[in-house]
């Protein structure tokens, strides 16, 4: 079975801003949750922090912004479609045509929302890109997509 191919919405298409928070926890609940003042209600810290406590214990939040040109959406997967199966050709004696199985899946991501700013938040300390993974993660792939989308720059040939 093939994998599925997604699309996403463009920024333009979505009016909605997010504000979005990583909360170091697991919590089995997928629906929502009202009110969630009751719940979460962070308070601000020193700086640009932020202190709020889950269930007992206290968190420490710390905003990250996205670089410039960078935004981040929030999207709903759609159900998958079956690519349209493409014409049988005759080109010759050769007769092309494609199972019906190993059609991808085309499906589509629903723009909700976009953000520019990410709180992350860590147990009892700020989060450290030194050690939090996800963090971390973000600004190594930040890093690495702008140099995979530069271009190297061309000196002048010398006479």
């Amino acid at each position: 079975m093939s994998h599925p191919v997604f699309t996403v919405d463009s920024q333009e298409s979505i009016k909605n801003k997010a504000q979005v928070h990583l909360l170091p926890c697991r919590i089995h609940h997928d629906g929502n949750v009202d009110p969630t003042d009751a719940y979460w209600s962070p308070n601000e810290g020193q700086g640009d922090t932020k202190v709020a406590y889950l269930r007992g214990r206290k968190l420490h939040g710390k905003a990250v912004k996205l670089p410039e040109g960078y935004y981040g959406s929030v999207v709903e997967k759609s159900t998958p479609k079956k690519a349209e199966k493409p014409r049988e050709e005759m080109i010759e004696d050769l007769e092309i045509v494609d199972e019906p199985d190993d059609q991808p899946e085309i499906g589509a991501m629903q723009g909700q929302a976009t953000f520019e700013e990410v709180m992350i938040w860590g147990h009892e300390s700020l989060p450290d890109s030194s050690e939090d993974p996800y963090l971390r993660g973000m600004e190594e792939w930040i890093s690495f997509a702008e140099q995979i989308h530069s271009y190297p720059s061309v000196k002048p040939q010398e006479k």
